[in-house]
């Protein structure tokens, strides 16, 4: 995705064209999901305040 590469280059390669095309099916999957969210609007300079500054994973909040 990256090198903005074609399927067919990919697979000459030497990668299962089985699996890149599973792969193109599930970033084509995405990508049509991401295009049905709306655009968000941001309404203030943080975005969740004092509580919600360090990560959640990893365990930093315990």
């Amino acid at each position: 995705i990256e090198n903005r590469k074609g399927p067919a280059e990919i697979i000459a390669m030497g990668h299962s064209k089985d699996l890149v095309n599973r792969i193109l099916r599930l970033v084509n999957l995405n990508e049509y999901k991401r295009h049905q969210t709306p655009p968000i609007l941001r309404v203030s300079k943080k975005a969740f305040g004092m509580g919600r500054r360090v990560p959640i994973v990893g365990k930093y909040l315990c």
